[in-house]
């Protein structure tokens, strides 16, 4: 009973609605899972004011007129010079075309997809985005997909030797939620797809990335560091101590 009259209470003097971060655990593998609701300022960031990569969650934070990230990762591949790999959607613009068709690495393993933002959240497999692009305010390309349609991608093998900290998204089958998720250990894409498809329910996930994979989870005391990021998504929030709500 105190513990429904205390949310009640907290619903009442405005409580985010953020849902935030929280560690999970599924086949004994740890990860990190921050939920984002449909309506919350989820955004897909890449160039600064001066028309250079943010590179870093801290350098998005100086950038936010007065507003903080609630969470942020990496969010797609990016070429040496922090450019975008494939399809990239900042603010309603077009900032990288599309790419189709196989090509190198883990974001040419066909089929790969596109994360968009738009009324709620998707994950579409490219040449189904090619086909018919939904209305996305931002949008980032990425590969491979983890899940399609409810299925694991084809070429993931439960016996795979290859490990590494992976990070991702998946979308609810109604739109209203999305899932970013980091590995805390070396997974595999058999296993890091499997959280999704399994623990979390998503019927489509996106792959973002491996061994650069990085979180900002201040609430959690959590603030990777390390080589310089392509795009980045994360929530815009209000500082600490005031409800914009």
């Amino acid at each position: 009973m105190k513990t429904r009259l205390l949310a009640a209470l907290l619903f009442l003097v405005g409580a985010p609605a953020w849902a935030g971060c929280r560690e999970v655990t599924f086949e004994g593998q740890e990860y990190t899972v921050c939920e984002v609701q449909a309506g919350e300022d989820l955004r897909i960031f890449q160039n600064g004011p001066e028309g250079k990569p943010f590179g870093a969650f801290s350098a998005i934070n100086r950038n936010l007129d007065g507003k903080r990230l609630g969470f942020a990762m990496n969010a797609g591949m990016y070429h040496p010079d922090r450019r975008p790999v494939g399809l990239l959607i900042v603010d309603g613009v077009m900032e990288k075309d599309l790419v189709v068709g196989e090509s190198w690495g883990n974001f040419g393993m066909e089929p790969n997809g596109v994360f968009c933002i738009g009324d709620g959240f998707s994950v579409i497999e490219t040449r189904a985005y090619q086909a018919d692009p939904p209305e996305c305010r931002y949008a980032t390309q990425s590969g491979p997909m983890l899940v399609i349609d409810g299925e694991l991608h084809p070429r993931f093998l439960a016996d795979s030797d290859s490990r590494y900290i992976r990070n991702g998204v998946g979308v609810s089958a109604d739109g209203r939620t999305a899932y970013f998720a980091i590995s805390s250990d070396d997974v595999t894409f058999y296993e890091f797809a499997r959280l999704f498809q399994d623990h979390l329910g998503t019927p489509d996930a996106l792959y973002f990335d491996g061994s650069i994979s990085r979180l900002h989870a201040p609430e959690m005391g959590r603030d990777d560091i390390g080589f310089p990021l392509g795009p980045i998504v994360g929530t815009v929030v209000a500082p600490e101590g005031r409800d914009d709500g």
